[in-house]
């Protein structure tokens, strides 16, 4: 991840302090929601963590991060880098009095805010997101988050799946102008209790992914921008450690018990050659599973169905 981390050369003059020990501290900020002049004193002071990591956020690391983690994650996946489906919802923060100047009132969920949307691949990567005041439909913003969608692969997606919040002629119109087709997924007309939608669960289970972190439970930033770099920071935390998690697994296995539907070798191989392995030089060391709070799961690789086990699936504790 040096490639990403380094904005000036290694042994410049004018760095005091480690590139990893300055990235600890952004990840404290967002994991525990600390104000940022509360930092611990074993971290580097927080001008040098915010200035830094406002450095990062301007060149467009953690997109880049984003971006490449995805690809590798999808082809250990057994599925193609280049995705053609993406899942779209949105999502509404509540106010704090720093954002109170931008929040608006969603009159469907009740809520005064800021709404949050984002897409997500078949496996719940985060693929493309902004922020709007909370009165701001999720059909009316179709049009800007399809072009940063279609920016983000290259124009490969056709497809994207959505709730009912967004059916209308005018945000298919405006899907349809970015070369994609918008799918309603309804609910069942016998609707009893809580029901569980065909791939509308798993950008719902992205957005818990992110709600772990305390910084993300309400809209605590000034600026727009900063609620967005915030969410693609924290996917950009947890990727990594996915990512280690295959790379050790592969690696482990033994060769009578090879990964179910999957060539060991090729898939190894097809996971080095996607530079998987930078994923642990972020982690900085091999994933420790004594410190989870319940047996590790990590997101299922299947956007068939959830997966059933004794905790819920997602990113580890210690990710942020």
């Amino acid at each position: 991840m040096i490639p990403y981390l380094l904005l000036m050369k290694e042994d410049a003059e004018q760095r005091h302090h480690d590139l990893r020990e300055l990235f600890n501290g952004l990840r404290y900020v967002i994991r525990y929601g600390i104000a940022w002049r509360t930092m611990p004193n074993d971290l580097p002071p927080w001008t040098a963590v915010y200035q830094q990591s406002r450095r990062w956020m301007d060149a467009g690391y953690f997109e880049a991060v984003v971006h490449d983690l995805r690809a590798v994650l999808r082809l250990a996946a057994g599925r193609k880098a280049e995705l053609t489906t993406a899942i779209i919802d949105s999502r509404a923060l509540r106010p704090t009095p720093e954002s109170r100047s931008r929040f608006g009132y969603d009159g469907a969920k009740r809520k005064k805010g800021s709404k949050l949307h984002m897409a997500v691949d078949t496996l719940g990567h985060l693929l493309a997101l902004h922020v709007t005041p909370a009165d701001r439909d999720g059909w009316a913003e179709i049009g800007p988050l399809t072009e940063v969608i279609q920016q983000a692969t290259d124009g490969s997606v056709e497809l994207a799946w959505a709730d009912q919040g967004y059916t209308g002629s005018k945000a298919a119109k405006a899907a349809e102008e970015q070369d994609i087709t918008l799918e309603i997924v309804r609910l069942h007309q016998a609707k009893r209790g809580f029901v569980l939608l065909p791939r509308r669960w798993i950008v719902e289970r992205s957005f818990a992914w992110a709600t772990r972190c305390r910084r993300l439970v309400k809209d605590y930033e000034r600026c727009a921008s900063t609620l967005a770099a915030m969410h693609t920071i924290t996917f950009a935390g947890f990727m990594p450690w996915v990512t280690a998690k295959i790379v050790l697994s592969v690696f482990t296995s033994q060769p009578d018990s090879p990964s179910p539907g999957q060539n060991r070798a090729k898939k190894r191989n097809c996971i080095l050659n996607s530079g998987g392995m930078a994923a642990i030089a972020l982690c900085g060391r091999r994933p420790s599973f004594r410190n989870w709070r319940c047996a590790p799961a990590s997101p299922p690789y299947s956007g068939s169905r959830p997966v059933s086990s004794g905790c819920s699936s997602g990113p580890p504790s210690p990710v942020m």
